[in-house]
This record gives C-alpha cells, structure tokens and sequence, in this order.
C-alpha cells in the first residue's frame, strides 16, 4: 500500500494501524492541529505521517487550467497553479474569471517561472 491519504483524523488513526502503510499523508482542514500528534502515534508504529498544506501543480495550456479549476477540488490543500504559458495567452476577461474562480477555491495561478517542485501536472 505505501503512502495513504488520511481525509480525516479517524481515517488517519485507522491507517496507522494498517499493514503495509509506510507514510501516511494528512489532507484534510485540521490537519496541521494533528500532525503533531498522530507524527509521534506514527514514530512509534515505524510509519511516517506528512503534512503539507499546498501543494505545486504545473499546468501545460489555458485549457488544462480551465478544465482543472472546473473539477472537484479533491484536496484541502492550497493549490500553486504554475502555468507553463504565457498568461497573456488568454483574453483578459477570461484570466480574470479564472483568476476569481481560483481564488473562491483557495488557490493561486502563478507564473511557471516560479515554480520549484511539482506534485501534479495539468495538461490536455
């Protein structure tokens, strides 16, 4: 099983407990008042737990970021949007809706110049 996304503390606490769980993985609202705890519950059981409040997703085109921020956003995280195209590639009117849309969710669209690590990529 490896890594194990926990959607809650329950969740977490039962992956703990699992078989084959080497590090569980917190998502959820509340995680970073937990992570302590359920760090040192981990320590003691040899699996690693992890939070990570954003995470960087590289978006390939206008329409990958469109259809992105159109999905169900599956994460508590921050989302770093790092376009891989120019941004003045779309209309104005259409960076700003979803810019808005973006923000509603919690997440930023950033220049991929700026980008560092990936976690996910976002193409067509």
């Amino acid at each position: 099983m490896g890594i194990a996304r926990a959607g809650t503390k329950g969740q977490a606490l039962k992956l703990l407990e699992t078989a084959g769980v080497t590090v569980v993985d917190l998502d959820y609202e509340n995680a970073w008042q937990d992570a302590v705890e359920l760090g040192r519950l981990g320590d003691k059981r040899g699996v690693r737990v992890q939070y990570r409040g954003h995470e960087s997703i590289a978006v390939n085109t206008p329409a990958a970021l469109a259809a992105g921020l159109s999905r169900r956003k599956a994460t508590f995280r921050q989302r770093n949007l790092y376009c891989q195209f120019a941004l003045s590639d779309l209309p104005a009117s259409e960076l700003e809706r979803l810019e808005a849309k973006a923000a509603r969710l919690g997440d930023y669209i950033l220049a991929g110049h700026l980008m560092r690590d990936v976690d996910a990529v976002w193409s067509d």
